[in-house]
């Protein structure tokens, strides 16, 4: 992966994990990233994360952020966590070469990613999310009802491919009219979404929502009342459910940095069922310090769980945060 500072697997069990700082002095300015989780009150903690800095290219990164379930979920979680991010270059070589070929020279790769060579990236992506489903497929120790998501940011240049499967959130934090404002770069992959549910009702899945939780869409298998039944539409794993509509192929879209873009946030679906977009990027933009902004969104997520639902079991909650630009020592910027 050439230069690469890594804050790698997260390996979070039974403990409370902080990782950060992965620095490293980009022309002659600070790169600066952070990673935090904390295990809810369901048990085991199956979220997973890891940021890699110069990867593919000196300025470069990768982050990623997945959301295990099931019965073997933190190992499914583990599993693409250490696995995923060499997986996609190894099929961006791949591309390359065969785009060389075709094109009769044999330059070296040029992993900057623009709009022209997104598409390039965009197959590599969807080649290694494949590869990766099979692999996980071989795995003697999980079952066929376990599986995670994965949302992934890769920074190449002033280009950002993301990468999404599941319901996890990528959201960046930009400066408009001298204010802080949210993006959200990815959608939640829901069954209730109707693009997802067609496809699932095409492959003779189920969509529908239980009576004790008339608001939570999930994936079934048709006839099957004993089925576990999958609050998301794409994962890694699963495939009891992969006949019925369920994919591990993600969503990809690219984004064009600008000098405005502060910083991408990346968290499981347990941060974003208590934030909004809005209030994650105002807690990052406002803490002292860029290796501190993980561990205080994991924080106020807990905090608002415990006000919001008291009676309800905890989920587990993981931040990574990718700083685009060293932030200001004066924050005159409000939501």
């Amino acid at each position: 992966m050439g230069i690469c500072i890594s804050i790698t697997s997260l390996e979070i069990h039974d403990e409370d994990v902080t990782i950060f700082e992965a620095r490293k002095v980009l022309n002659g300015s600070q790169s600066l990233c952070s990673v935090y989780s904390r295990k809810g009150t369901k048990g085991i903690n199956q979220d997973a994360a890891s940021i890699h800095e110069g990867y593919g290219m000196e300025d470069g990164a990768f982050c990623g952020v997945y959301d295990g379930h099931g019965r073997y979920g933190h190992i499914v979680s583990k599993i693409v966590n250490s696995r995923l991010s060499s997986l996609i270059l190894d099929q961006k070589k791949v591309v390359d070469k065969i785009g060389a070929i075709e094109n009769g020279n044999n330059t070296s790769p040029k992993y900057h990613v623009d709009t022209e060579s997104f598409h390039k990236w965009k197959e590599a992506i969807v080649s290694a999310f494949k590869v990766m489903d099979k692999e996980v497929k071989l795995q003697q120790n999980v079952d066929s009802c376990s599986g995670t998501t994965a949302v992934v940011i890769i920074k190449q240049g002033e280009g950002l491919v993301i990468a999404n499967l599941g319901d996890s959130r990528a959201v960046l934090g930009t400066i408009y009219d001298e204010k802080l404002i949210a993006i959200q770069l990815t959608t939640d992959l829901k069954p209730g979404l109707p693009r997802e549910a067609e496809r699932i009702r095409r492959n003779n899945g189920c969509v529908y929502a239980l009576k004790e939780e008339p608001h939570i869409q999930r994936v079934w298998i048709p006839n099957n009342e004993n089925s576990p039944g999958l609050a998301m539409s794409r994962a890694f794993g699963d495939f009891l459910l992969k006949d019925h509509g369920l994919t591990a192929i993600p969503d990809i879209s690219y984004h064009s940095l600008t000098s405005s873009d502060q910083f991408v946030v990346l968290a499981s679906d347990g941060v974003w069922d208590v934030l909004s977009n809005s209030e994650v990027a105002s807690i990052v933009w406002s803490v002292e310090s860029e290796e501190a902004a993980a561990r205080a969104v994991v924080e106020a997520a807990n905090a608002a769980w415990q006000k919001k639902y008291p009676s309800s079991m905890v989920d587990d909650c993981t931040v990574a945060c990718l700083f685009l630009q060293k932030k200001p020592q004066l924050r005159a910027y409000e939501n």
